[in-house]
């Protein structure tokens, strides 16, 4: 079974064996890591969450231990990463995805099983590749379908870390789990943590169609200029699968995404980083998903290979 992560902070999985947790959909036979749907284990996990749904804040100390512990999976010192990451209730299991027979690893919250889930999010991690690129899904449910394009994203080239919001963006008080505009969250904190290793991001949303209609995908570099060469390149392949993308490095487009403070972040650092928005017909729609994770992949996989100029 699927185990239960980071509701607001992210999800984290890295590839391994493991035990098993709380709301995966999959086989466990033998002594192996349980196979699991990735996408129907990540549906199950955010079918839970709401605008009133539970969110607590992190404390300072809370969101860097967990992003300590993403850090030492990364390095490859899986029994200090669960020391680690054990300080505030989370844990990591191995799985296996079965439509790909790829293994990752998931950092979990276990609090989440419980009655009073604090919302910090989960985590998959490619173990058989060196980890070159994220995808990050801030809110997920809040923006349809985005969480299951992540999951698309993820598997469509080796070297990827999947995370996902552990909450929908208007819990808690005010705008305290909308972690795209936050740096007091796991999510940033995890995210910081990637760019810190020169880790190339993707953060994957979602727009009303009336509010860009001639549009299908709305393609940004954030705040800086170092994902601009791949932009240009996911453009071309989205426009290739007959996708009309807005980019924003050549016109005035909404929802640019510069005031996103992980692309803030990457842009300080000089990592490439892409905020890319889409209509709700390539999110929901799944051979139209399935071409979109297909022009992703052509960025992607040049990150994978060490490739950051585009």
């Amino acid at each position: 079974m699927l185990l239960t992560a980071l509701a607001g902070w992210g999800t984290i999985a890295v590839r391994g064996t493991h035990g098993t947790g709380g709301d995966a959909v999959g086989d466990h036979r033998g002594d192996g890591p349980p196979s699991v749907d990735l996408a129907r284990a990540v549906a199950a996990y955010t079918a839970r969450f709401s605008p009133d749904g539970g969110f607590r804040p992190p404390s300072r100390t809370e969101r860097q231990t967990v992003a300590d512990g993403v850090g030492l999976l990364l390095d490859h010192r899986r029994e200090q990463a669960e020391q680690r990451l054990a300080e505030v209730d989370f844990t990591v299991r191995t799985l296996v995805d079965s439509g790909t027979g790829r293994r990752f690893a998931e950092v979990y919250d276990r609090v989440d099983q419980g009655p009073a889930p604090r919302g910090w999010g989960r985590v998959f991690v490619d173990l058989d590749h060196p980890v070159r690129w994220s995808v990050q899904v801030p809110h997920p449910v809040a923006d349809e379908n985005t969480e299951l394009l992540g999951v698309r994203v993820l598997k469509g080239a080796p070297g990827g870390l999947l995370i996902i919001a552990g909450a929908h963006r208007k819990s808690g008080e005010g705008n305290a789990a909308d972690v795209a505009h936050r740096r007091d969250t796991v999510f940033h904190a995890v995210c910081a943590e990637l760019v810190r290793r020169r880790v190339a991001g993707i953060q994957l949303h979602g727009f009303a169609q009336d509010s860009a209609p001639r549009y299908d995908v709305i393609a940004s570099a954030g705040a800086g200029t170092a994902g601009r060469p791949a932009g240009r390149r996911l453009a071309d392949a989205l426009r290739a699968r007959d996708f009309a993308v807005c980019r924003t490095w050549a016109r005035t487009c909404p929802l640019s995404g510069r005031d996103n403070e992980q692309g803030r972040a990457a842009a300080a650092d000089g990592i490439p980083f892409l905020h890319v928005e889409f209509a709700p017909g390539p999110r929901a729609d799944s051979p139209r998903a399935a071409r979109v994770a297909e022009a992703v992949s052509v960025v992607t996989r040049r990150w994978a290979e060490g490739v950051l100029a585009g």
